[in-house]
């Protein structure tokens, strides 16, 4: 079995029993609401919603047939696993694209990626509201307020006019709840557990690091959830305006003690802003990759792929022996996430285009990484994914296919990985399902498959306007996608 199967089936399988015990005790939940920073919260159900979800019967409750779905339909973090794979090994054969439903949302850009957990959809949007949608029919079941978003005027650079929930959050499906950074006027960063079965907010913490300028931050990669800590990273706004600097908080998610925090050691800059955020590895090691640093002479954490211990405390590092030329042209190589592949090893690509393999337990420090070629012509933004031997690249003139070779910690052939097959268009980060890759052309709007094996043509329907970098989520036979026009449903996955 490959190894990235069994990282995933080590989570999944778990997490049927635990999903399965929520679904037998779940009630409507508690109603109870807390004050929030910059306006109180507030939570509605579907019928105090104004709109209902369309579907192709003139609405989703009329002419749409419900599909059920499984505890191991879930999608509860970005790209289904902490280790980012952007894969759901128990997706069935893909079918042809069909439209089942649209729910409509606040009207918002959504950059976060949607998630699955209990047969709910779960999107969070710049207006810092929180949706929760029956995946079956496309009703609102909730929606959740976390308090007034921060006006892009009120900020000194960005291009996100209003500035809400960024970062995909995370759903812990052991305790039933969805962890999500909001940023709140008139300027913080607050963490919030929302239940999941009801919307409402159980707990919530300014999470802005000591010494920081919360205005020049942004909260853009996705959470991720180990080992009872809610680990958020941040990075800078479009513009690379302020003082601001990549960091890492941890916070625990029983609400105690102090918040754990790492600093990238660059005096300006080294953002860690990669919407797949940190991935993490089974004994819960975070990796990180950083935008470039503000040093055009010496190694400062910039352009680096940079592996924490849970405490967060830095214990391994890799950068390109190219670092200053790096620093110097915002050439960054934290535009992608680190991703787990084979055996032990990471695969990082950012703007240069040159794709790099890792060892994870010896990252290579400056220049020696297990084996590195370039794969894009103009860079590669966002996140990738992996099935089987293959990662698949979002290369800003189309998705790009490799193949990793034999080399692994037991072979003793080097490393490698040679290119699969190339497609075209302006892709934003791919998953895989069914044996075919799903990505967004984010320049015209389309959802559309790609044969995972050949790369040929597997369907394409219009989606309308979506964000920089934005990434469907699959469940089952379904894609979910949000967008300007709200969240859509497709079957065909």
């Amino acid at each position: 079995m490959n190894p990235m199967y069994r990282y995933v089936t080590r989570r999944v399988l778990p997490s049927l029993i635990g999903l399965a015990l929520l679904l037998a005790g779940c009630g409507s939940g508690h109603s109870g609401m807390a004050s929030t920073p910059g306006g109180a919260p507030r939570m509605s159900t579907s019928g105090a919603l104004p709109g209902a979800p369309t579907g192709s019967g003139g609405g989703a409750g009329a002419g749409t047939t419900p599909i059920l779905q499984s505890p191991g339909d879930n999608w509860p973090t970005y790209h289904h696993d902490l280790a980012r794979s952007g894969t759901d090994p128990l997706a069935p054969p893909a079918g042809s694209l069909v439209s089942r439903w649209t729910a409509h949302l606040d009207g918002a850009a959504v950059y976060a990626e949607p998630l699955v957990g209990n047969g709910l959809v779960v999107v969070a949007t710049e207006g810092n509201d929180v949706f929760a949608v029956q995946g079956g029919t496309g009703r609102v079941r909730w929606r959740t307020s976390l308090g007034q978003p921060v006006s892009g005027g009120a900020l000194p650079c960005g291009d996100i006019d209003p500035s809400g929930v960024t970062g995909t959050p995370v759903i812990d499906q052991a305790t039933g709840s969805i962890w999500v950074v909001a940023f709140v006027k008139p300027g913080h960063h607050v963490l919030y557990q929302v239940d999941l079965a009801s919307g409402a907010i159980r707990s919530q913490r300014r999470v802005d690091p000591a010494g920081s300028t919360p205005l020049v931050e942004q909260q853009r990669g996705a959470l991720a959830l180990s080992q009872g800590r809610v680990y958020i990273p941040f990075g800078g706004l479009y513009g690379d305006c302020g003082n601001y600097h990549g960091y890492v908080v941890g916070a625990a998610a029983d609400g105690t003690g102090p918040l754990g925090v790492y600093q990238v050691p660059s005096q300006r800059e080294g953002a860690i802003w990669a919407p797949s955020g940190p991935a993490v590895d089974p004994v819960g090691n975070l990796y990180v990759a950083t935008g470039n640093g503000s040093s055009s002479s010496s190694y400062d954490g910039g352009d680096s792929v940079i592996r924490l211990s849970p405490a967060l405390m830095p214990t391994d590092y890799f950068t390109p022996s190219d670092i200053a030329q790096l620093n110097a042209n915002d050439a960054d190589l934290g535009s992608t996430g680190p991703l787990l592949v084979g055996d032990g090893q990471v695969f990082q690509i950012g703007k240069s285009g040159i794709g790099y393999l890792l060892d994870a337990a010896h990252l290579g420090g400056i220049g020696h990484p297990l084996y590195s070629t370039p794969v894009c012509q103009g860079g590669a933004y966002g996140a990738d994914a992996t099935s089987g031997s293959l990662v698949v690249v979002p290369c800003t003139t189309g998705l790009v296919a490799l193949r990793l070779g034999p080399g692994s910690a037991s072979v003793a052939a080097e490393p490698t990985f040679t290119v699969a097959w190339r497609g075209s268009g302006h892709p934003g980060a791919p998953v895989v399902a069914g044996g075919v890759v799903w990505a967004l052309d984010t320049y015209h709007g389309y959802l559309y498959g790609s044969d995972l094996a050949t790369g040929a043509t597997h369907g394409r329907v219009h989606v309308g306007q979506v964000a920089h970098f934005a990434t469907p989520a699959v469940s089952g036979s379904s894609i979910y996608v949000a967008g300007s026009g709200g969240l859509l449903a497709f079957s065909g996955a």
